[in-house]
């Protein structure tokens, strides 16, 4: 007599889980100057009353000797003052290399990072960047940050920064 052996086998279906989060593009213009250095830019929250919210990026030289590159950071002069340096650098997730001109995308998910414990309500996200030999610019784009929900909002540099776009996905 045989015995049949019925073995129930679960089928695990994974789909693509989107968290959603800020899509952010943040152009920086190709200039015609003698001397050009890529600006070092630093991109953060604030809520309606001023204070950080959240540290998202901040491009810098992070591949200088003897972290030389760190100690350029306060030239970029607002975000240095309010949260800047009170951090230790390099910070996990939130520092990277410089960027060229051009249009440059970053993507910061609501359910990691920063995001994740981000209360709804009014805010600004702020990019503020420097160049040496250069000049210095900070652009502000007031969002409502309501996790789930779709909006596109932008504003423009005049100089240092070009179009800086926000999306947020859900």
């Amino acid at each position: 007599m045989r015995k049949l052996l019925c073995l129930a086998v679960p089928v695990i279906t994974a789909g693509a889980a989107h968290a959603g989060g800020i899509e952010l593009t943040v152009e920086i213009p190709k200039l015609s100057v003698a001397e050009y250095h890529r600006p070092y830019v630093a991109i953060w929250i604030e809520d309606a009353s001023g204070k950080v919210a959240a540290n998202l990026s901040v491009w810098y030289d992070v591949d200088l000797k003897d972290s030389e590159g760190e100690k350029w950071l306060k030239d970029i002069r607002q975000w240095w003052r309010r949260t800047g340096r009170s951090l230790e650098m390099p910070l996990d997730g939130v520092s990277s290399p410089t960027k060229a001109p051009g249009a440059n995308k970053v993507t910061f998910p609501s359910d990691k990072g920063a995001l994740a414990t981000l209360a709804p309500g009014d805010y600004k996200l702020i990019v503020e960047a420097t160049r040496e030999v250069g000049g210095k610019e900070m652009v502000e784009v007031p969002f409502k940050w309501a996790p789930g929900a779709e909006a596109t909002t932008s504003a423009k540099g005049k100089e240092e920064l070009g179009v800086i776009t926000l999306k947020l996905t859900k």
